[in-house]
């Protein structure tokens, strides 16, 4: 039996709801359930439901914006066992082979590495004045998490479990080492930005944008060994506040001379 699109549609939508019921027992696990819930009851007879619907109650946890790819490769193999068709392996095994990995790349990914650096270009916005910095932030963030629910989870039905494959052709580990990169020299540009707003009617100017590129070149072999975006962002905002008191100081002697 084929799910009807119908069927898969409202899958979807309640995956958005994944951690409405999370918990430290079974995290996801859940709203993982109440997500599939309605496959489930075009699949299988009601005398079978309860027994079908046991096994989804165990723990779950994966990132939320990459559960619809799971979802879908799972719903794939629920009609193969609705069906009494052969499983290369069952689906209790494939949700516990696929979350952990998942779930790793996922916060790099979005949480690591695309939260940082949408906050970061919505802030040039904000520091030029501009009142939809904020609707910037949440387009720039919503946008890609979006697609990804989107196209995993129709990926994932059609390909069953070879949507594994999705993240080795993909290289998706390697687009988040690339977008936190990103998200450093965004930050770094915009704590110049800031200093040089700050300092616009100081003579010495100039020299301002010299020793800032200075921590901020720093700031970027930092993130190349390994340090954690947070942790750049305090130290981008430790510079700010240094830079800004070490030349308020400049321009008070400055004046006094």
């Amino acid at each position: 039996m084929t799910l009807l699109r119908r069927t898969r549609l409202h899958v979807w939508l309640r995956l958005l709801l994944l951690q409405g019921s999370w918990n430290f027992e079974r995290l996801q696990g859940l709203g993982f359930f109440f997500a599939m819930l309605p496959a489930l009851k075009r699949l299988y007879p009601r005398d079978q439901l309860h027994a079908v619907g046991k096994n989804y109650l165990g723990y779950f946890n994966t990132h939320p914006y990459l559960a619809p790819l799971v979802a879908g490769a799972v719903l794939k193999l629920e009609e193969d066992r609705a069906a009494k068709r052969s499983q290369v392996v069952e689906i209790e095994e494939f949700k516990e082979m696929v979350a952990a990995p998942y779930a790793a790349i996922g916060d790099a990914l979005f949480w690591g590495g695309l939260r940082p650096l949408a906050a970061g270009v919505a802030l040039f916005f904000a520091a030029k004045g501009i009142l939809w910095a904020p609707v910037v932030f949440l387009v720039l963030y919503n946008l890609i998490p979006l697609v990804f629910r989107i196209s995993g989870f129709v990926r994932g039905y059609q390909q069953g479990i070879n949507s594994v494959d999705f993240f080795q052709r993909r290289r998706l580990p390697d687009w988040a080492i690339h977008t936190k990169e990103a998200a450093v020299v965004v930050l770094g540009g915009l704590s110049a930005f800031l200093v040089f707003q700050h300092l616009q009617k100081i003579d010495l100017v100039s020299w301002v944008g010299l020793l800032t590129l200075i921590p901020m070149i720093m700031l970027g072999l930092l993130a190349r060994r390994g340090i954690s975006t947070l942790m750049l962002v305090l130290l981008s905002a430790l510079v700010i506040i240094l830079l800004s008191i070490f030349w308020v100081d400049v321009a008070g002697l400055i004046e006094m001379i």
